[in-house]
């Protein structure tokens, strides 16, 4: 372990997720710099800040996607930051969902092929797969668009297939970075109130990515990203 690693408090009880005393550094150019994080099971955290300030390199650190050059990061008692990535990619597969700014949905497929998906790429058969899916854009309130094709839905309920896509396989852990970025406050809000209402139906984890005071009004709790270093606002303020 580092020492800024073991300088970094202890994570609370229970944590599903967590890094401490993470470092990244892209050339000369720092992105984390002693970055700590934790979420519990069902918690939904907001992680802030402006442009540049680290915040995307947190959640792809803390989804596996990117190793940091130091620091530590469990997920459910093991230590992700020192799987190989084999290892990671079987997690984010099997116990991780996605949520992108732009949907990120293959346009080649309907939208109910696209919810499907991840549990195609797991094994399920076709039929079983497509029905789960119908189920998740139902409760999402898009099942009406299910044999269209991204393109030809708007983007509001493009964005509700993408957060049915990350829930159909039953994640512990959905990482949304700027959900709704690129929508109207109305179609926003709607996409909000869906994801964090599901989430915490299925007890999912939510990592959550914005800028926006409006988005992160929707979380339990609230983590500042600035220069790398981070901030949790709401044990500061009760603390």
């Amino acid at each position: 372990m580092s020492p800024a690693a073991s300088a970094s408090p202890a994570a609370p009880p229970g944590s599903l997720l967590t890094a401490t005393g993470l470092h990244k550094t892209y050339g000369s150019t720092p992105a984390l710099d002693d970055a700590s994080f934790s979420i519990h099971p069902g918690e939904v955290v907001a992680v802030m800040g402006p442009s540049g300030s680290g915040k995307s390199t947190l959640l792809h650190c803390l989804a596996g996607i990117v190793t940091p050059d130091s620091g530590i990061i469990t997920y459910d008692n093991r230590t992700l930051s020192a799987m190989a990535d084999r290892e990671r990619s079987a997690l984010r597969r099997s116990d991780f969902g996605f949520v992108f700014q732009f949907g990120q949905l293959v346009p080649e497929l309907t939208c109910v092929e696209n919810v499907a998906l991840p549990l195609r790429l797991n094994g399920v058969k076709r039929k079983d797969a497509e029905r789960t899916a119908r189920s998740w854009l139902e409760r999402l309130e898009v099942d009406t668009v299910a044999a269209q094709r991204p393109g030809e839905v708007s983007g509001g309920q493009g964005q509700r297939v993408a957060v049915a896509r990350a829930l159909v396989g039953g994640p512990r852990v959905i990482f949304a970075d700027e959900p709704t970025g690129a929508l109207d406050s109305l179609n926003g809000e709607r996409v909000m109130e869906l994801l964090t209402e599901a989430a915490r139906s299925t007890n999912a984890a939510v990592v959550l990515v914005t800028h926006e005071a409006r988005v992160a009004a929707y979380s339990d709790r609230e983590v500042v990203v600035r220069d790398g270093k981070s901030r949790d606002l709401t044990l500061e303020f009760t603390g």
